[in-house]
């Protein structure tokens, strides 16, 4: 398997805060990992040091074995290649679905309108909006809204897909919906890398789970291995409240 991403010891602080604290990890291609642990971990700030919004203050983050730190790199062009999912939509207000879709790959990629148009209805395909792509965000529920941006990022040809919470701003009725897009989309080979709380999710797809807390990987391994014999008690003690939020019965159809 070829590794689309290397993320080595990477370091990020905000003035005396010290978020991250030398995360290291990498993803094959077609994998999916899953990123959980409480609220405040360092789990958004990894994923914004990997996509540069926040690049590190020590270590490396290497795209397809490019350096995306190294001087002279285009990172305009490097960022087109790392999809972003957000926790709020962040959907243009005065573009309907389809033009929220084309217009990152004509304005980042360069393409006519033709071929965007063409691209962004394979990616609304995808995520189930055909019947909506001519309605404005506010005229979308907030799941449709979140699918249209996991749409948007699909139409950019993504080497990697980064998603953070992206069900948190959801009702509960809602965050099925989102859930389901990601695991056909997980399921038809896309490379992510997925920061949630949803473990029937993560059960489904993620080939391995990180446990961060305080800025440090704690415990890796298989979703087998942390829903049967975690070996880290802090582990054992975030599952547990997790199951008494949410109850142990958590699935996703497949």
């Amino acid at each position: 398997m070829s590794i689309v991403l290397d993320v080595r010891d990477v370091w990020k602080s905000y003035g005396e805060l010290q978020v991250l604290k030398g995360v290291t990890f990498s993803v094959g291609e077609k994998e999916v990992k899953v990123v959980f642990g409480p609220s405040g971990s360092g789990k958004s700030t990894l994923l914004r040091c990997i996509n540069m919004l926040d690049p590190p203050d020590k270590g490396e983050v290497l795209l397809k074995g490019q350096s995306l730190m190294e001087d002279g790199v285009n990172l305009t062009m490097m960022r087109a290649r790392i999809g972003m999912v957000f926790q709020q939509f962040n959907l243009f207000s005065h573009l309907k679905a389809l033009d929220n879709v084309t217009i990152g790959p004509q304005r980042v990629l360069g393409l006519e309108r033709e071929e965007a148009v063409d691209r962004a209805h394979v990616a609304i395909e995808q995520v189930q909006m055909t019947d909506w792509i001519d309605h404005y965000p506010a005229q979308l529920s907030g799941g449709q809204q979140q699918r249209i941006g996991i749409a948007r990022a699909l139409a950019m040809d993504p080497d990697v897909v980064l998603f953070d919470e992206p069900t948190s701003a959801l009702d509960p009725e809602l965050i099925g919906e989102v859930l389901q897009v990601m695991l056909d989309i997980a399921q038809a080979g896309t490379t992510m890398i997925v920061v949630t709380h949803e473990m029937g999710f993560a059960r489904a797809v993620a080939n391995e789970m990180l446990f961060i807390d305080d800025g440090i990987i704690v415990e890796t391994g298989t979703p087998k291995h942390f829903f049967t014999a975690p070996e880290n008690e802090r582990v054992r003690q975030f599952l547990h409240r997790l199951e008494v939020l949410y109850g142990g019965q958590e699935s996703v159809e497949q």
